[in-house]
């Protein structure tokens, strides 16, 4: 699909890491007929650890129907949009974020993502007032496209507002099945 392919190219420091660590535990199983008990026990047990580890990684992901993720760092929230939004979006050519201090109620237009075929609105999940903006995207937007849940946050924000509503990762990939088999 379009945004497996996105994702795939513009994220290329992962997705390489993550297949080289998939290579070398198909290479490590195959060849643990052929080492001792020892050694091939200490293969099968490598890569289940490296899972658990990546899956805990995204569990402080909290996301929105409309495709805004938020992961709290103590009582800041860092606010942006899933991979899936900037798959559809395009690439993402200029970014116009509110300023620090800015204050919004829930669902609320935070900011708005210009890209070369729309333009997106990114919504306030809660009430919240802003208390950093991600700078660097004045300069480089397309890390919005590149980094969708990494260096490409929009906004860190506190939030006033209920977050209740916000679904786990398990939750959001069902949503956004669903959503694909709408269209």
């Amino acid at each position: 699909s379009f945004a497996l392919a996105s994702h795939a190219s513009s994220r290329l420091s992962r997705p390489v890491t993550l297949i080289a660590m998939a290579l070398l535990a198909v290479l490590a199983r195959g060849s643990a007929a052929r080492m001792a008990p020892s050694a091939a026990a200490a293969v099968r047990t490598w890569a289940p650890l490296q899972r658990p580890m990546l899956a805990r990684a995204f569990s402080d992901f909290k996301f929105a129907k409309t495709h805004e993720w938020v992961r709290m760092e103590g009582d800041v929230g860092v606010l942006g949009i899933s991979d899936f939004a900037q798959g559809q979006l395009g690439e993402v050519v200029y970014c116009d974020l509110p300023d620090e201090g800015a204050q919004f109620k829930g669902q609320e237009t935070l900011c708005t993502l210009e890209s070369v075929k729309a333009v997106g609105e990114v919504y306030a999940p809660a009430d919240c007032e802003v208390v950093e903006v991600n700078t660097a995207l004045s300069d480089e937007p397309a890390t919005v496209n590149s980094g969708p849940e990494s260096d490409g946050w929009l906004v860190k924000v506190k939030f006033s507002g209920d977050l209740s509503s916000l679904m786990d990762r398990a939750a959001y990939d069902k949503h956004v099945e669903a959503e694909a088999k709408e269209e």
